[in-house]
């Protein structure tokens, strides 16, 4: 695969629907497909339409304009030798042609709520799960669009097989067809096609073998059969085009006609939500560029009206999503294949909605994550509708109360403070007297500790054969500076609370406030057992036996960027020396210096050897965030060491087009890995690219 392009393109919905593919439009992995419906949003997600193959018939000869990787290692048909230009301007849209022809195709994925939602019951109806596709024609001669629909039911997660147990059925209306898996005497999800015209044909058939490279190299499934119900043949004339729209569920009157104007209709109605929601100006197309348009300017220093920060904010808010199951607004951790979690919501939100002053949703988010505290620990993960959350973190709770100090911050939001103090309160009684996984802290240093065994309930959580592959049992360094921000913060609320309540609450509050200070006091003190003279730098962990884990981890470096830092500046300069020889890369940070034993240079391989690289010498490019904001407090006179332009420039034309890998390798030339749209990645750029 050589000579193709296998950069990849994203559309989302905001309710966790997604479509997928790559520039050259060939299928590369199991989450590329047109229509990924989120069944339970932002769960459920179901590969519905996986794609359409097209071919051209002209007068003396028919051109194949699909791409296909077959499990024989054939790549049969060949169209990407016809692609002549891709660009995401405003969506993706792909032109093939020759000195006699060209046909464009535009895919675009409409906002998921439609309408407006006055009660409860409108929850349903207002959502809709759907893809819009537009194919233009232009030549010397008419021709005939042949269109092979390419379907399927089945989890994101895995492969459809061609089973005899697995049926399709299909209800053939006007200008329409009605799709529904059948497997086992159970129904799949229902969903139609509409066109605009053309004449469609059943004509059921099994396409066998696809290939997935990439998931080949990740050492999972690589095979997937795809069914075809028929196919749509559309006679154009030079200047013609013809729309189609993929929509999950039965046809209804609520959904209008289907014309050529709706898809430029959709363009703009996306265009205008996102200028309501950030205050663009401007008049139509000028928010979002072709790739070939871009250029990174030296110091990348972006207004509000910029092409680059425009293009950041859009790639933040794929991420905002709805979850059904709570009935309040959540983040997609990562695309493809990331559910919501709550750690990475919580370090997220500041470059998702506080830098975009989208106040209302962090307030939403916080919120969400705080009304399901239980017994002090916030969840990591939701589950779908009649589950229960996931408790499965040590650091969400203390990231909660991090992230709540930068929201009343920047809004002054004191009512939202009383609202959220008992949800304080809890959690700082919970650490107290211990909780879950025998998280407590010690009271002889009023550290935080955990003392589970065969847990990993940092954010450095891989765990192969029931064991973590970064054991950091005892009490892990930033997990201590989250408690001590925690605690002033709590001192501050208590005495912002003592100056606006009645005298009798108010002499409580005082009270609180002083006890806050004093063990913030301790553990400012007992932070200093992470001093590490010999190398200038932090210990990680301290061991339940009192053992120092010297590993030169980032962990250090996010002890020094939060809101309140219990270190001295000649502690925190020698810190960053350490970090930028050992683990600063320009895509990020190194999770463990390439000087140690069990440093891992490449992500890759099987699902056991890439997480036994996961935190082991990966880059994880979230942590140029406090990387930065820890520069800027220890060193205000000098410039940040980094160079944001490979950064950006991966953002603007490698992996996921218009957004930013979750990691990268920590041996040069550091390539992108994991999911290739990170909600961290993206908002820890825009927190801290400079207006």
């Amino acid at each position: 695969m050589v000579d193709l392009d296998t950069r990849e393109w994203l559309l989302t919905n905001g309710l966790g629907s997604f479509a997928s593919g790559t520039v050259s439009d060939i299928r590369t992995r199991t989450y590329h497909g047109w229509l990924f419906a989120a069944t339970s949003p932002p769960s459920g997600r179901t590969l519905l339409l996986s794609h359409i193959e097209a071919s051209l018939e002209l007068p003396n000869r028919v051109i194949a304009l699909g791409t296909n990787f077959w499990g024989s290692g054939e790549i049969e048909p060949k169209g990407y030798h016809l692609l002549r230009h891709f660009e995401i301007n405003p969506v993706p849209k792909w032109i093939w042609g020759e000195e006699d022809w060209q046909i464009a195709r535009l895919l675009v994925m409409p906002y998921g709520f439609e309408g407006s939602r006055e009660k409860e019951s409108d929850l349903h109806s207002s959502m809709s799960h759907r893809v819009l596709i537009q194919y233009r024609y232009e030549g010397t001669d008419v021709s005939t669009l042949r269109l092979r629909v390419l379907v399927s039911d089945r989890d994101f997660h895995h492969q459809q097989k061609a089973i005899p147990e697995l049926q399709f059925s299909q209800m053939l209306g006007q200008q329409q067809v009605c799709l529904q898996a059948i497997i086992s005497r159970s129904f799949g999800t229902p969903w139609q096609l509409r066109w605009t015209h053309g004449e469609y044909q059943a004509d059921a058939v099994w396409y066998w073998n696809y290939g997935l490279p990439e998931e080949t190299l990740r050492g999972l499934g690589d095979r997937e059969d795809l069914f075809s119900p028929g196919y749509l043949s559309v006679r154009l004339n030079p200047g013609d085009a013809v729309t189609l729209e993929a929509r999950v569920g039965f046809p209804n009157e609520s959904q209008g006609t289907l014309t050529s104007d709706t898809f430029v209709e959709a363009q703009e109605a996306e265009q205008e939500r996102l200028s309501q929601i950030f205050g663009w100006k401007g008049g139509t197309g000028d928010w979002r560029l072709g790739i070939g348009d871009w250029e990174v300017p030296q110091s990348p220093v972006p207004n509000p009206q910029s092409p680059i920060w425009k293009q950041l904010l859009q790639a933040a808010d794929r991420f905002i999503v709805y979850r059904a199951s709570i009935d309040g607004p959540t983040v997609i951790a990562g695309y493809h294949w990331f559910n919501d979690w709550g750690r990475d919501t919580l370090i997220a939100l500041p470059g998702l909605a506080l830098v975009p002053q989208r106040y209302n949703l962090a307030k939403g988010l916080l919120q969400t994550f705080g009304r399901y505290c239980h017994a002090g620990l916030i969840p990591n993960a939701f589950p779908d509708i009649g589950g229960e959350p996931f408790y499965n973190s040590l650091d969400a709770a203390l990231w909660w109360v991090e992230t709540l100090g930068l929201y009343l911050e920047a809004t002054q939001d004191w009512q939202f403070l009383a609202e959220q103090y008992p949800i304080v309160q809890q959690i700082y009684k919970a650490f107290i007297g211990g909780t879950r996984y025998n998280i407590q802290v010690d009271s002889t240093d009023w550290l935080v500790g955990w003392y589970a065994r065969h847990v990993a309930l940092t954010w450095m959580d891989a765990v192969v054969a029931g064991e973590p592959v970064t054991p950091r049992r005892g009490k892990p360094i930033e997990i201590n500076a989250l408690w001590y921000s925690a605690l002033c913060w709590a001192n501050r609320w208590a005495e912002i609370l003592s100056e606006h309540s009645t005298p009798e609450d108010s002499a409580r509050f005082a009270k609180q406030a002083l006890r806050y200070g004093q063990q913030a006091q301790q553990v400012k003190a007992s932070l200093q057992k992470y001093w590490n003279f010999q190398l200038g730098y932090l210990y990680d962990t301290i061991e339940p036996d009192d053992r120092r884990n010297c590993q030169i981890r980032p962990n250090a470096v996010i002890a020094l960027s939060l809101s309140h830092c219990a270190f001295s500046q000649k502690q925190g300069q020698q810190i960053l020396d350490v970090a930028r020889s050992h683990l600063l890369t320009p895509y990020g940070l190194r999770t463990l210096a390439p000087t140690d034993s069990e440093y891992i240079g490449q992500y890759e391989g099987n699902p056991q050897q890439r997480d036994r690289a996961y935190h082991q010498g990966t880059v994880w490019s979230w942590l140029i965030g406090p990387f930065s904001r820890a520069w800027e407090r220890f060193y205000p006179q000098k410039p940040l060491p980094f160079d944001w332009q490979p950064l950006l420039e991966s953002f603007l034309h490698d992996g996921c087009i218009g957004s930013i890998s979750e990691i990268f390798d920590g041996d040069e030339p550091h390539k992108p890995r994991g999911a290739i749209a990170q909600a961290c990645s993206v908002a820890e750029v825009i927190r801290h690219i400079k207006l």
